[in-house]
């Protein structure tokens, strides 16, 4: 099963292909998508992704795991969240969103089993 091409990504707006959804924060793995509601886990810019955020894409086999600070790299990475994905196996790459959505986008077309989580404000 391969990981969803994203087909757009504007300020408060991506799209993944094949799926009918207009996300402002999403998830992507190998074969599925879905909103990434920072509720779910009290997520916020500061301290930011929590492996908690992650769980669900890291049970779906992923071997890299791209995130997406948002469009002015507002959302934080903790190291202790980095560390959690290297513990389980996981390559992960951290960057502004735009910039990881083409990083995913190359990474899921060489057939690589990629996941991500992607902020697409601020």
């Amino acid at each position: 099963m391969s990981s969803p091409e994203i087909a757009s990504i504007s300020w408060g707006q991506m799209k993944v292909k094949g799926c009918s959804t207009t996300y402002k924060d999403c998830k992507v793995w190998p074969g599925g998508s879905r909103t990434w509601d920072w509720r779910e886990t009290g997520t916020d810019h500061s301290p930011g992704v929590q492996p908690a955020d992650l769980e669900e894409v890291v049970k779906k086999g992923v071997k890299t795991l791209v995130i997406g600070r948002g469009m002015s790299e507002a959302l934080q990475v903790p190291s202790s969240t980095v560390e959690y994905l290297k513990k389980n196996g996981i390559d992960v790459v951290v960057l502004q969103t735009e910039k990881a959505v083409a990083e995913y986008n190359a990474l899921a077309a060489q057939g690589v089993k990629v996941g991500g989580v992607f902020h697409s404000t601020c």
